[in-house]
């Protein structure tokens, strides 16, 4: 099924292309056939041939951080290490708690910092799964650190080892011995990571290849009206609030361009260039993300990366919304459903910012390769009804 829409995408791509040629047409669209069915099928291959050693290794282990100290902690952590069928990787402890209650260690796991370092410690050291374990009758203090954890890119589960509520058994995963409970979860992992990454990077390469023509025609466009570089580079928010460089045709005059975005473009703003209004108007300059796409930085669908200063309001994004940065749980997109639903362009307001963010939230809640193929197909009409882009 999603090749089939990958085939439909692509082809579409290459009709609306303005140099399209009937008499190449037919050989053209069975190369592109041939190479995306041999590029999903090669993608599937290698992740089992790789997985499957990387496995054997240890290289596949999931990476555990518990948060509690406690004797909860402890039971926790016992029940991972005599597990048979499963070799936990305890990275460490986070405790907020520095008295007898809550030891510097356990069964030799070190305690690493405050409930508020794990956060940083999560995102710089790959952490895939967060355990917390305190006792379930510590309700305000479990709500307390579930909140602080939610904008996390990794499994969050509530250790029921020693929890005294009587759940029906279907209402736990398991760990090895482990008894939990789900609580938050990785949008993507697993086969669904590497399935979208092989959708972008197909799209990309024939999406490149079609508008081609297109890209050159801007390309010389900007160059000839004003002075300066045809790319302009800009640091953003990426996945797990990476900053990553972001590529776009300049469509300001050199001297006046704002690298971190701190001042919003708005209508008829000095900055643009004649050339920059037409395409920011209709996101011609979003074009060269097709090779951050390539280069693994953006993905074609998901939240659209801001810049570190860029403010609604005059206050920075993540001081307006509450639990901004979970819309970073998953890669940022060319497109994505805020996008397709009005909520493109200026925000200048924290209304507009808000709404962008609740779609945002909403993508990642209901992720799946349909949804993205289903935003993709839906994305040029809505670059036509769009009337907030400057």
């Amino acid at each position: 099924k999603s090749f089939a829409v990958v085939v439909l995408i692509g082809l579409s791509a290459w009709w609306l292309s303005p140099t399209v040629d009937l008499e190449l047409g037919r050989n053209w669209a069975m190369a592109f056939v041939v190479l995306t069915a041999g590029y999903l099928s090669l993608t599937r291959l290698a992740t089992h041939m790789w997985a499957q050693p990387l496995a054997k290794l240890g290289t596949l282990k999931q990476r555990i951080a518990i948060v509690g100290g406690g004797k909860a902690a402890e039971d926790a952590i016992h029940l991972l290490e005599q597990s048979k069928n499963f070799e936990a990787d305890i990275v460490g402890l986070f405790d907020d708690r520095f008295d007898n209650r809550s030891p510097e260690s356990i069964r030799k796991h070190k305690k690493l910092g405050k409930i508020s370092d794990l956060a940083e410690y999560a995102r710089s050291h790959a952490v895939d799964l967060v355990i917390v374990a305190i006792p379930m009758t510590a309700e305000q203090r479990l709500l307390q650190i579930l909140k602080r954890l939610w904008e996390l890119p990794v499994d969050i589960r509530i250790s029921a080892a020693a929890a005294e509520l009587k759940l029906s058994p279907r209402a736990y995963t398991y760990l090895g011995d482990l008894p939990l409970l789900n609580v938050f979860e990785r949008p993507l992992s697993g086969w669904d990571s590497f399935l979208k990454a092989g959708m972008d990077k197909a799209i990309a390469v024939l999406a490149i290849i079609g508008l081609s023509p297109v890209m050159l025609a801007t390309a010389i466009a900007v160059k000839f009206e004003s002075k300066g570089p045809v790319i302009f580079r800009q640091k953003r928010f990426g996945f797990n609030n990476e900053l990553v460089e972001v590529f776009k045709f300049r469509s300001m005059y050199t001297d006046m361009s704002d690298a971190a975005a701190a001042k919003l473009v708005t209508k008829d703003d000095p900055r643009v260039t004649r050339v920059g209004r037409i395409i920011r108007k209709t996101s011609l300059d979003e074009l060269p993300q097709l090779f951050n796409v390539l280069l693994g930085t953006l993905s074609l669908v998901g939240p659209r990366p801001h810049a570190t200063q860029a403010k609604a309001a005059g206050t920075l994004y993540d001081q307006v919304v509450d639990g901004y940065f979970a819309r970073h749980k998953v890669k940022p997109g060319i497109t994505g459903w805020a996008q397709i639903n009005g909520w493109r362009g200026e925000t200048d307001t924290r209304e507009k910012l808000e709404q962008r963010v609740k779609h945002d939230l909403e993508y990642i809640d209901r992720w799946s390769l349909g949804f993205d193929l289903y935003i993709l197909a839906k994305t040029p009409l809505a670059l036509i009804k769009s009337e907030n882009a400057y």
